[in-house]
């Protein structure tokens, strides 16, 4: 990790895989001189899949353990864990620290450990010897590796069988017959095995999948389908929305309600300005509520949604509005503020946090600020402002926070951990290349879109990258930003992580195409030596097409195992898959 130079303590939370050039959100990006910033489309975006990005470059470079974009006074500023950059180290208690949370334990990598951070195909390597006296300054490198069957979405299929409006039949379905077929003693069956509606060529979303004791539940493109957990029989009618569903609330409510963002029409100007409350149980659709328009480059085009206590935020590229989540009455705004700061991402769960860019339009003031907002009043209760050329690309978890940021210019990235009162708790500070998967957006910042990571009170555990086929979950301190142990993955197979449940970390290991099955695995998350066990082994007969899966969203509920996809690609040589569901 990386730290930002002298500045006030706000350091960056670990970075996204690319870091784009830290531009104010919204578009364009360099908004007209007597304007507000360009709005970035707000969260889902983009709502049409771009090209999926090449395996990850695999390049160790090591990574010195580097003073994390926060060091300054005693508010060290917010790390941000987006995907680039892994943490910094804290600078040593001397002038000249890069890190912008001066004094704080680090979470990022310490001055003589070399870490990386791949993300999206691009690898960032910090290499540093810390900020001791006459040493090096820190150095990074960017390397991107793309392999031959680097997965690509194309906006124009060639010969597509419809006219790629989303109309055709989308092609034969797949022969799924063979998926059980010689199954081991001890594998899981295929359950069932659902097709993807037929898409338009440009391609389109597929975002969310919920699952409950009756019925999973996914979006794809302008439907909201719904089946049975054992069966997979459809638990009710499918519903259509007018236009492509543009994102959802990642997790439902506490009484089972989701809560989906679409266009109100097919035309390319259409925005994301549609809202649907929906029962995941029962298919009932609730309120609806259409987003206002916001002002001048703030835009609709893309929205994000999340749902904190009864509270529902819909985030646009330049602001915000708040929603009662039951009801769809409207609660409050979060607009410009302070020193033109515009609200470009929002991330919700166990509590409310916005980020926004500030002073945008002035090289040499723009920078960041990370808010936890009231979410029934919307007013911040505190604010921590981030070292000038560092951007929050990521929240890793909410509760507490740990921020991964990156800095673009300087290919750096940090992961840190804050105190419930927005200060500095811990910054990165482990040896290694950690590769969670991270949904950057394209517009503007997806904060909740990694997953394969998990947290509870005082531990981070985040997946390495993959070495010799097979990987590690590390176990980070919260308070001290050092490794406490970590486990390698069973199998020649990545390992990331699900959920924690009963104090057990629950994790999937990927399966090898055309060789063998994924498997669902656990492990406690006390001691100092965790024993895994096998929860789940998926049948090898399967492998093939449950390795297929590049872009998805995965669970694990009631003993079954979902995998599903989040992107079609739009093309009609055959119809795409939907999901899977395992079982024993």
């Amino acid at each position: 990790m990386t730290q930002p130079p002298n500045q006030p303590p706000q350091g960056g939370f670990g970075a996204p895989q690319n870091p784009g050039p830290q531009q104010p959100y919204g578009y364009p990006q360099t908004p007209p001189p007597q304007g507000p910033p360009a709005p970035t489309p707000g969260y889902g975006y983009p709502q049409q899949p771009p090209a999926q990005p090449g395996p990850y470059a695999q390049q160790p470079g090591p990574y010195a353990q580097q003073p994390g974009p926060y060091t300054p006074p005693p508010q060290a500023g917010y790390g941000y864990p987006q995907g680039q950059y892994p943490g910094a180290p804290t600078p040593p208690s001397g002038g000249g620290s890069k890190n912008p949370f001066k004094g704080k334990p680090a979470l990022a990598v310490g001055a003589a450990v070399a870490a990386l951070l791949v993300i999206g195909g691009t690898v960032f390597t910090v290499t540093s010897l810390g900020d001791d006296g006459g040493k090096k300054k820190p150095v990074a490198k960017e390397s991107a590796s793309k392999g031959a069957d680097d997965p690509k979405t194309s906006s124009s299929p060639s010969a597509p069988v419809n006219p790629g409006d989303g109309s055709g039949g989308g092609g034969e379905d797949l022969d799924i017959s063979d998926l059980n077929e010689g199954r081991k003693a001890g594998e899981a069956k295929v359950l069932w095995y659902k097709s993807a509606p037929d898409a338009p060529g440009s391609g389109a979303d597929a975002p969310g999948l919920w699952v409950t004791d009756k019925v999973a539940v996914k979006a794809a493109y302008k439907q909201l389908f719904a089946f049975d957990v054992e069966s997979g029989d459809p638990a009710w009618d499918p519903i259509e929305f007018k236009g492509k569903i543009c994102t959802v609330t990642p997790q439902a409510t506490a009484d089972g309600h989701i809560v989906v963002s679409s266009k109100r029409g097919t035309s390319n100007d259409s925005e994301c300005d549609q809202l649907q409350q929906i029962d995941l149980d029962t298919g009932k659709t609730g309120w609806t509520a259409e987003l206002e328009k916001g002002a001048l480059f703030d835009s609709n085009i893309s929205v994000g949604l999340s749902v904190t206590g009864d509270t529902l935020m819909v985030g646009r590229s330049q602001s915000g509005t708040a929603y009662d989540v039951n009801t769809g009455k409207k609660l409050w705004d979060k607009k410009e503020y302070g020193q033109a700061c515009y609200p470009g991402g929002f991330a919700g769960g166990a509590r409310l946090v916005a980020v926004s860019s500030c002073a945008v339009g002035s090289e040499d003031k723009a920078h960041d600020e990370v808010q936890e907002l009231d979410p029934k009043t919307g007013k911040a209760k505190w604010t921590r402002k981030i070292p000038k050329g560092w951007r929050v690309d990521h929240v890793y978890a909410l509760n507490p926070l740990v921020l991964y940021l990156s800095n673009e210019d300087e290919k750096k990235w940090n992961i840190s951990a804050f105190k419930a009162d927005g200060s500095t708790r811990s910054q990165l500070d482990i040896k290694g290349s950690f590769k969670p998967d991270c949904d950057t957006g394209i517009i503007s910042r997806n904060l909740q879109g990694c997953s394969g990571i998990a947290a509870d009170a005082d531990t981070l555990y985040l997946p390495t990258e993959a070495k010799d086929d097979a990987n590690e979950i590390v176990a980070v301190d919260l308070s001290t930003g050092k490794e406490k142990w970590r486990v390698k993955s069973p199998a020649d197979a990545a390992m990331s992580a699900v959920r924690i449940e009963n104090s057990q970390l629950i994790a999937y290991v990927e399966s090898t195409y055309g060789g063998e099955g994924g498997q669902i695995v656990s492990f406690p998350t006390t001691g100092s030596k965790p024993k895994i066990t096998k929860l789940l082994q998926m049948p090898d007969s399967a492998a093939k097409i449950e390795s297929s899966f590049y872009s998805k969203a995965i669970d694990y509920v009631d003993g079954r195992f979902y995998i599903s996809t989040t992107l079609l690609t739009g093309v009609d040589e055959s119809k795409e898959k939907l999901m899977l569901a395992y079982g024993k």
